[in-house]
């Protein structure tokens, strides 16, 4: 059918005594016009992961997929780059493994960004005996490990924390502890927080409002709040939990205890200050406020656990049971609403210019691994089925080499599909 906006008004009901939202908004429809995306380059699978840790880094202009995989029964983290080349292999360090003597040490997902004085590309993970090791993404070499003091398994965070321009590497225990890195140290915790509860969730650095490097905001207005810098980490304890915001020096600046129990978290700038976006098993949204922890909205979204994936301006783009939603990141306003078709669950969604149309847009995957390309309206511009199970969100990085993103997907066997979209 042709576009088209089956519901065009949007009306929010309060609660009750709750304050949760309960919206009826604008349902866009599936465009059979979309094109079907091209598959320009597929590798082949790999032992040892999901696909849910993978990441991209890109390496003097050359993106590389970095992986947890298994060489001859070993651990080993992986870079292949497009065509299949394997560029490096690092075997896995960091202590007896979680399990036994006999098995490959567990890890945590990957996480990739530029860190320390030289602003250098990092790939960092935890192993599930408790150490932080940190790779150089150019070609593997171990940068530095760390004893966390606990078990770890937990993906790291790797952001300005301190607001002195460089990048520094956190990570947390899983009974509650959070730690501090220099990457131009000597492996040497800056900070080391208790919390007194557990954590299961990967923390996030805040580098948010008024921004150093004078950019803008996620809604491409200069900002006008101060700068926070900051770590958020989320605790659980018997039915409650909690969202703790940490200093550079690792004090609390803040503790709340949110409505939902998040299954994900993101974190996004707007014009009135940073949020963090926290997606619930009950399917409601939350926002908090990053300043002081207070709440800025709630609003239910589907009565089945949500994803939240990535900001674009002034809207954060949420995986649900057969559904995706653009939310207003100011007032909880849901935007628009797009269906797969089905139940299946959809992974955190992506956001990246894959149209090249020169705006930002969503790209969800879910757990059959059909792909939905959506322009900032909401309507699919592009689809594919790749005919796997994926648990992965989408990565993006120019693989053809035209200037323009395309989509990754790394599915449960390990295998990378890029997808013109």
């Amino acid at each position: 059918m042709d576009r088209r906006v089956l519901f065009a008004s949007l009306i929010l009901f309060a609660g009750g005594a709750t304050g949760v939202g309960v919206a009826l908004f604008a349902f866009v429809g599936i465009d059979d016009g979309a094109t079907d995306a091209e598959i320009v380059w597929e590798s082949e699978p790999v032992a040892g992961d999901d696909g849910s840790g993978a990441v991209v880094a890109t390496v003097d202009g050359d993106p590389l997929v970095i992986q947890s995989t298994l060489d001859d029964g070993d651990r080993v983290v992986r870079a292949t780059a497009v065509g299949g080349d394997v560029e490096w292999t690092t075997p896995v360090s960091g202590g007896e493994p979680a399990e036994s003597d006999d098995d490959p040490p567990s890890i945590s997902g990957l996480v990739s960004d530029t860190a320390g004085d030289d602003a250098h590309r990092v790939v960092a993970f935890t192993t599930g005996s408790g150490t932080l090791v940190v790779l150089d993404a150019n070609d593997g070499t171990e940068r530095f490990t760390a004893d966390l003091g606990g078990d770890g398994g937990i993906p790291p965070a790797i952001g300005d924390l301190d607001a002195d321009g460089n990048g520094e590497i956190a990570a947390v225990t899983t009974d509650g502890s959070a730690l501090a890195f220099d990457p131009d140290g000597d492996g040497d915790a800056t900070f080391e927080t208790d919390l007194d509860a557990p954590i299961d969730r990967r923390p996030l650095i805040v580098e948010a409002g008024g921004r150093s490097d004078g950019g803008a905001n996620s809604e491409g207005d200069e900002p006008d709040s101060e700068s926070v810098h900051g770590l958020a980490v989320a605790t659980a304890g018997g039915d409650e939990s909690a969202i703790h915001l940490l200093d550079g020096d690792g004090d609390a600046r803040w503790t709340t205890t949110p409505s939902v129990t998040p299954l994900s978290w993101s974190a996004a700038d707007t014009r009135s200050g940073p949020v963090l976006a926290l997606g619930g098993t009950n399917g409601n949204l939350e926002t908090i406020e990053v300043a002081d922890g207070s709440a800025r909205y709630e609003i239910g979204l589907q009565d089945l656990p949500v994803a939240v994936g990535d900001a674009d301006p002034g809207r954060i783009h949420v995986g649900g049971a057969g559904s995706v939603w653009a939310v207003d990141l100011l007032d909880g306003e849901v935007v628009w609403k797009q269906q797969y078709g089905g139940e299946t669950r959809v992974n955190a969604p992506g956001v990246a210019d894959v149209d090249e149309d020169g705006e930002l847009g969503p790209v969800a995957v879910n757990r059959d691994g059909r792909v939905l390309v959506l322009n900032r309206n909401g309507e699919v511009t592009g689809r594919a089925d790749i005919s796997s199970v994926v648990y992965a969100a989408p990565s993006f990085a120019d693989v053809t080499g035209d200037g323009s993103d395309e989509v990754l997907v790394v599915t449960e066997d390990g295998r990378v599909v890029a997808l013109d979209g």
